[in-house]
């Protein structure tokens, strides 16, 4: 065999196992982001007094209500992206807190971050894994993946590429 021919066998084989192992990124950006969002919902829910009291230092219309909506849908966010259930549409809701958060709570550590350092403010972070979450969908080990070969939504509502990619 000759040196461009292992050469070829050992790309092909080094495509053949990344091309495997694709499902891998979605997969782990959900468990990640899904964690991130249940214990910070989680938290959020137990002591709501507090969370409404950091809302209206904030300047945050309705603490109360949007302290309740925030944790839940943290909350209950996390546990969906973690199963990979509405990820774009959760994605889409927590996207909405996050940039939020960057213009109220996090407002002085991204300025005081940007540009060099921006991946040391958490929300800009979470922000990135969200939108790239409702671009790219929740990949093949999801239930949305599963829902939709199952009940066979993408060809029905022409998204083909939707919910398997």
């Amino acid at each position: 065999m000759t040196q461009q021919n292992l050469l070829q066998r050992g790309f092909k084989t080094a495509s053949s196992i990344v091309s495997a192992l694709q499902f891998a990124a979605p997969l782990l950006t959900r468990a990640l982001t899904g964690i991130t969002f249940f214990y910070t919902g989680f938290g959020k829910i137990q002591n709501l007094d507090r969370t409404s009291a950091f809302f209206t230092d904030l300047g945050i219309p309705f603490p109360g209500a949007n302290a309740i909506f925030i944790s839940s849908l943290e909350f209950i966010g996390g546990i969906c992206l973690m199963l990979g259930l509405g990820t774009r549409a959760i994605s889409l809701l927590l996207s909405s807190t996050m940039i939020v958060a960057l213009l109220t709570a996090d407002k002085e550590n991204l300025i005081g971050k940007f540009p060099a350092e921006l991946t040391d403010v958490s929300p800009v972070v979470l922000l990135l894994f969200l939108i790239w979450m409702v671009l790219y969908g929740p990949g093949r080990v999801s239930l949305d993946w599963v829902l939709g070969r199952t009940l066979k939504l993408g060809k029905r509502f022409g998204l083909e590429n939707a919910v398997t990619e």
